[in-house]
């Protein structure tokens, strides 16, 4: 079995994030891609975060319908700051016989060597980088192991679609339907 593990904040999803899945399971020959939203990212200030419950709301809109894609809350519901060892360690328990590939924008390829225990991380999973339009090729660290993906690269982020929406610019065709609804009426990023 050949399991993706996509984690991120996804503050807010996006059609991005659907387009790398989508590569991931077509390139990788991935049987599921599980979508785990951070509690809170290491990188990253909480300020900037919607609710958990938002997010994951969001999240599974996104993703209605797609039977090999899933969202696990593990982190959320773990609380605090997210580190991807300890999602890694209980997806290895969980499913022992399982190829792990983890999913990572190619820019932070460079720096998993800065993440908590990189020498357990490379042994966990294989690390795919997701490439970002124009931006460089990624590098892998030792004793990191990857590739990249071809993928639909697509120039947008949570950032932005959250800028749009703060100054009252359309997102529809940045995110899902339904999600732009539900950033519409739940008020979220205004």
């Amino acid at each position: 079995m050949k399991l993706g593990i996509f984690g991120g904040s996804f503050n807010p999803v996006h059609l991005g994030h659907l387009l790398v899945a989508q590569a991931a399971i077509e390139e990788l020959g991935l049987d599921k891609i599980f979508f785990i939203p951070a509690a809170q990212s290491p990188f990253k200030t909480e300020n900037e975060m919607a609710p958990a419950s938002a997010r994951l709301q969001l999240l599974r809109l996104a993703l209605a319908g797609k039977t090999n894609y899933e969202v696990d809350e593990q982190e959320i519901k773990r609380g605090g700051i997210s580190y991807t060892i300890d999602t890694l360690r209980i997806y290895a328990g969980k499913f022992p016989a399982a190829k792990l590939f983890y999913l990572i924008g190619a820019d932070n390829a460079a720096k998993l060597n800065e993440w908590r225990e990189p020498t357990e991380l490379a042994k966990l999973a294989e690390f795919i980088a997701v490439p970002r339009p124009g931006g460089a090729a990624a590098v892998f660290p030792p004793p990191f192991h990857g590739r990249t993906l071809r993928g639909f690269p697509f120039a947008v982020s949570s950032s932005e679609i959250r800028a749009r929406v703060k100054t009252g610019l359309p997102i529809e065709n940045l995110v899902p339907a339904a999600v732009a609804e539900a950033i519409r009426n739940g008020r979220l990023y205004v």
